[in-house]
């Protein structure tokens, strides 16, 4: 009988098999031999075994996997940061007053937090610079890297009545910080400024009134007209919205710093990493300083000349202060939607 079809198929198809199982076979002994007569001047003696085993031995040529980042990896790329990595870049955020407010000790606690990048000196470029450029401007600001916020501060620019202009013209998306005070102390503590500097000038009482005896305030003295706050700031709002603009009590800055700081992360859309934990309350200046400074791991007080002590001022003359503010504060109240209690 006849071979089935399929036993028929079968027997020719293994003759090709075969045929090609040896031509591969025979291949690749051809070529294995022929790599191995070909010795390398750099390369080692090939290790006794046969070409099997210098295959095996052979290392692998695949590139090796990226490892994760180190701590070795991350300090060198804090290093390479601090020795100019980064780029320099117009302020997103300003601290623009007030004079005698809190403005030097809120920029000092905020350079705590690692993600804000200030400069230390007051640039004054939208009042006193601003025909030197952009780009001069730029370049006084520190490095940052990505995820960073670039700040300065300059108490006068709340009053510089062509600053607001200059600032949305630079950026209108730019967060504006403002530290008010009680203006009658702001006023005295302006004073008090000025007379470390120059002992010679005018008493208080003198600068206050234009005419004691019926009590009119002089509104010409540049100290008294920074305490009006509700006028300077119809003058930003004009280029602003309010949600662009945060106001800091410096009086809870130094009750309650924490609070306060935590206010101006959240402004930021930054974490609040800034805490009561850093901060310790010196009995002797009268103020919270913090425990460590930025780069330091030193605790860290304001200067000498913060926290001086104040003249004796004529408690009549305080209270016709109080009588001439407390319309302003009102109207700044209920600009601000935030009542800071100084009535």
């Amino acid at each position: 009988m006849d071979a089935s079809p399929v036993s028929h198929l079968r027997r020719r198809l293994l003759l090709p098999i075969c045929t090609m199982l040896f031509l591969c076979l025979y291949m690749f002994y051809s070529c294995a031999s022929s790599c191995a007569s070909f010795p390398s001047s750099s390369a080692p003696a090939a290790p006794p075994g046969g070409v099997l085993s210098q295959l095996l031995l052979r290392p692998d040529p695949r590139p090796e996997p990226p490892r994760p980042p180190t701590a070795d990896d991350t300090g060198s790329i804090i290093s390479s940061f601090y020795n100019g990595s980064g780029s320099k870049k117009l302020p997103q955020a300003i601290i623009i007053g007030v004079k005698k407010g809190g403005t030097r000790a809120l920029l000092e606690f905020l350079r705590v937090h690692p993600d804000i990048r200030a400069v230390g000196a007051e640039p004054h470029f939208f009042d006193r610079n601003y025909d030197k450029g952009l780009d001069w401007y730029r370049e006084l600001m520190p490095r940052t890297l990505d995820g960073q916020i670039t700040m300065e501060k300059t108490p006068s620019y709340f009053v510089t009545k062509e600053a607001p202009a200059r600032i949305a013209a630079m950026s209108k998306d730019a967060k504006l910080i403002v530290v008010v005070r009680d203006p009658v102390t702001r006023v005295i503590s302006d004073y008090t400024q000025t007379l470390s500097k120059r002992p010679d000038i005018p008493t208080f009482e003198s600068l206050t009134f234009k005419n004691r005896t019926t009590g009119l305030i002089d509104i010409s003295w540049s100290a008294i007209q920074i305490g009006i706050y509700a006028k300077h700031l119809e003058n930003w709002l004009q280029y602003f919205p309010m949600s662009q603009i945060l106001f800091v009590s410096g009086e809870r800055l130094i009750t309650d710093p924490a609070g306060e700081l935590g206010r101006v992360q959240d402004f930021l859309g930054l974490k609040r990493i800034i805490t009561d934990k850093h901060f310790y309350f010196n009995k002797t200046k009268g103020f919270p300083c913090l425990k460590k400074a930025e780069g330091s791991s030193k605790p860290h007080c304001l200067g000498k000349t913060k926290g001086r002590t104040h003249p004796n001022i004529d408690p009549e003359v305080v209270q016709r202060l109080r009588e001439f503010y407390r319309p302003f504060n009102m109207k700044f109240y209920q600009m601000t939607g935030h009542n800071f209690g100084w009535d």
